[in-house]
């Protein structure tokens, strides 16, 4: 069984929304057809939440797909717009499973559950613009574990 993981920014151009979105949907579809059946997601605002929605919605043609929401405490969506928490609640509830690396908020907990994901992952699916924060991070523990890196920012 082959497994990717998903980090990305939690800020996405509105304008680069539709096109990610369609990436997304085909990379998934691509990743399918080399075997790879679960895919970890983080839970956060932004691209994991597009990721993970990418996943589900390949899941209804494909049975065998897993999503596995890795969340880094609790009460991640705690301080979150209502919408943004129903959407997560809702992905939630369709994840095939739920993992929690910490039950309260830690400076390093989500740091903690993007080496979780990575330390899960036979390949790394990102949307990485810049050298900095937590998903340059992500990425770069990746490529030290030497994990195969797909970015999907900048691709057309």
């Amino acid at each position: 069984m082959k497994i990717c993981c998903f980090t990305g920014h939690r800020k996405i151009p509105e304008n680069e929304l539709p096109n990610l979105q369609k990436r997304l949907q085909k990379t998934v579809k691509g990743l399918l057809k080399q075997g790879v059946t679960t895919f970890y997601a983080g839970g956060a605002l932004g691209f994991d939440t597009l990721a993970a929605q990418a996943v589900l919605n390949a899941r209804r043609f494909h049975p065998q797909v897993k999503l596995i929401l890795a969340l880094p405490c609790r009460d991640q969506a705690g301080r979150w717009k209502e919408r943004d928490r129903l959407l997560y609640e809702s992905i939630k509830r369709r994840a095939d499973e739920v993992v929690y690396v910490s039950e309260q908020y830690t400076r390093g907990c989500m740091f903690e559950r993007n080496r979780y994901m990575v330390d899960h992952s036979d390949i790394c699916v990102c949307y990485c613009t810049s050298g900095e924060g937590g998903t340059a991070y992500t990425v770069r523990y990746a490529e030290k574990k030497e994990i195969p890196i797909v970015n999907l920012a900048g691709v057309g």
